[in-house]
């Protein structure tokens, strides 16, 4: 069982920055695509981008692309991700999510095996 755990979430001012962080219980994890989603509340669960098991491909949906950056470290089972450019619309609960598998970068959640609990990331204009 993966157990996954998202941290560095918290309120900015719009044009901030944060970092959030994903740390998976095994490194059995390494060998999963893995991705970022949120989910706001009113809306539905939006995939925010995904990354293969080794880092070397990736996607973004439009709202984010040019603005997010999803990036792995296998040798600390955590997967990141850096949001700039911050604005009100972004304001969500981010999950961190595991494949299961070594394709991911549709950003379907039906492909996602593994969910964490989810940090809160708030922008104020």
């Amino acid at each position: 069982q993966v157990q996954l755990v998202e941290s560095g979430g918290g309120s900015v001012q719009a044009g901030g920055s944060l970092r959030l962080s994903c740390a998976a219980s095994t490194d059995t994890v390494r060998y999963y695509c893995m991705g970022w989603f949120r989910q706001a509340p009113g809306k539905e669960r939006e995939g925010v981008a995904a990354i293969t098991a080794g880092g070397g491909s990736t996607s973004y949906a439009d709202s984010v692309k040019g603005r997010f950056t999803i990036s792995r470290d296998n040798a600390k089972n955590t997967l990141y991700l850096q949001m700039n450019s911050l604005s009100p619309e972004d304001t969500a609960m981010y999950y961190c999510a595991a494949a299961g598998s070594t394709w991911c970068l549709d950003r379907s959640d039906a492909r996602y095996k593994y969910w964490g609990q989810g940090t809160q990331v708030t922008v104020s204009s």
